[in-house]
C-alpha cells in the first residue's frame, strides 16, 4: 500500500512543498520541488533525518553557571536524546573560546560538540 509523506523543503528560501510516496519503505516518487536539492532533502528526511543540536552545558568558574554549546554537523535525530544525557553531565572550566571542543566524537559519531560563544572566568569581565 502507497503511503504519501509531506516535506517542506529547507535548503533554501524558496521551501517548496514536496509530496514523497513510499510503499513497504521504498520511495516510490518525489513530487514537487523548483530544483534537484528538494528531492534530495525529501529522501533524506525521510531514510535519516538529521539535525544539528543546540543545548547547554553547566560551566565550573565562569562569569555564567552555563555555556551554549552546539554540535559542528548535523546527528541523526535518532541519537539527539543520548546526546543531551550525555552532555547533561559535562561539566567545563571557564574561560572558554567560541569554537572551542567542549566533548569530542560524542556518540562515537565522529562529531564534535563546540563551545557556540566565548566564556570568560567568573573574575573577568563579560566578553561582548
Amino acid at each position: 500500500m502507497k503511503k504519501k509523506h509531506y516535506f517542506t523543503c529547507i535548503v533554501c528560501p524558496v521551501g517548496c512543498q514536496i509530496e514523497l510516496v513510499e510503499e513497504e519503505g521504498r520511495i516510490v516518487e518525489v513530487i514537487g520541488g523548483e530544483c534537484k536539492l528538494g528531492e534530495e532533502y525529501a529522501r533524506k528526511e525521510f531514510t535519516n533525518p538529521e539535525r544539528v543540536l543546540t543545548t547547554t552545558v553547566q560551566v565550573e568558574g565562569g562569569a555564567l553557571p552555563v555555556l551554549p554549546v552546539r554540535t559542528e554537523k548535523p546527528i541523526s535525530k535518532k541519537l539527539i536524546k543520548s546526546c543531551m544525557k550525555k552532555l547533561a553531565e559535562v561539566i567545563v572550566k571557564a574561560p572558554i573560546k567560541c569554537g572551542e571542543v567542549v566533548y569530542a566524537n560524542i556518540l562515537d559519531t565522529g562529531v564534535n560538540i563546540i563551545a557556540s560563544r566565548d566564556l570568560p572566568a567568573k573574575e573577568d569581565k563579560l566578553l561582548k
